[in-house]
């Protein structure tokens, strides 16, 4: 199948990789040349600019937006929104807020075009492990990219099978119903994922200082963080991805010294705890979880480095002033 794809960032360059190790055809654009020039070295057809873009692609045209929330993928829209003709579909694979998708799928449903949000997990390891995605909109749009959407995808892997598992959500892809609760499910997704590691971070922070002055002699232990992280991969019920890049963090230097434990939000969590303030529905640890990141750019404890640790190892997100 043929796609169109605008954004090559970390994640934008690796979904058009793995579309072409299966044989679709790709034509990309970014704002930065050298983005397409790597992505034509490696058989994507290059753009230089939205329309472009547009002009290189077979009606109906798909192009598939991976740009930050907000700003960059509105003008992005409204530019496809006016290149776009009837019958295509613009698909939001970015992290956008569900209720501008919603607005926006309204405005391009005037001009005969239809819209897919699309919330997708995986970072910068979906090149290899494949992306989890989570679709809203339009059914039939939907079926007419599922192409895609199973390569992207992880597929079966070794996880074993549910009975009665939906064979779409077992291959790691699913249409979550009308536009925008593509990106909410995802949204209570991230949202969840602040807790997770929140916990996570709490604990080991707890490991780390069992060795305090502060505590009777014979009740200090100096523990080895890494082998804990370690064993409790193996067969624990707390064995998880998140924990897999908590041992390779702890692997590489147990003092996480190249991390300052100054965490950022990228949005979803406050979006999470602001639908669960809409829904009266109790939420503490997320809250707590988001809260506790505001407060690191305050102080920092070891927990925070952890939380920085495995924000870099599944997305490489770089802390707040880094210049790396």
């Amino acid at each position: 199948m043929q796609l169109g794809i605008i954004g090559l960032g970390r994640m934008g360059a690796n979904i058009a990789r793995r579309l072409m190790r299966d044989g679709h055809t790709t034509v990309v654009y970014d704002r930065d040349a050298k983005a397409i020039e790597a992505l034509a070295a490696d058989g994507a057809v290059g753009a230089k600019d939205i329309k472009d873009l547009v002009g290189k692609l077979d009606a109906p045209r798909a192009v598939w937006v991976m740009l930050p929330a907000g700003q960059p993928t509105e003008e992005t829209v409204i530019a496809l929104g006016e290149a776009l003709g009837a019958g295509d579909t613009v698909i939001d694979g970015g992290n956008s807020f569900y209720k501008d998708d919603v607005r926006r799928a309204k405005a391009l449903e005037k001009k005969g075009l239809t819209y897919l949000d699309v919330g997708t997990s995986g970072g910068v390891w979906g090149l290899e492990r494949g992306y989890c995605m989570m679709v809203g909109g339009d059914a039939a749009a939907f079926q007419r990219v599922e192409p895609i959407l199973k390569t992207l995808a992880p597929g079966l892997g070794t996880i074993p099978r549910t009975q009665g598992a939906d064979a779409r959500a077992e291959h790691g892809y699913i249409h979550t119903g009308p536009v925008g609760s593509g990106h909410f499910v995802k949204m209570i997704h991230n949202g969840i994922e602040y807790g997770l590691m929140q916990a996570y971070a709490e604990g080991f922070d707890i490991l780390k200082n069992k060795n305090s002055t502060d505590l009777p002699e014979d009740q200090r232990y100096d523990l080895n963080l890494a082998d804990i992280s370690e064993v409790w991969r193996r067969g624990s019920v707390v064995s998880s991805w998140l924990l897999d890049l908590t041992a390779a963090a702890l692997a590489g230097d147990v003092k996480l010294s190249k991390f300052s434990g100054e965490v950022a939000d990228s949005g979803e969590g406050r979006w999470t705890i602001e639908a669960a303030i809409e829904e009266a529905v109790p939420a503490e640890v997320l809250s707590s979880a988001l809260f506790t990141r505001f407060r690191s750019r305050e102080e920092h404890t070891f927990g925070e480095k952890l939380l920085s640790a495995m924000r870099f190892g599944f997305g490489g997100h770089v802390e707040i002033g880094s210049k790396s």
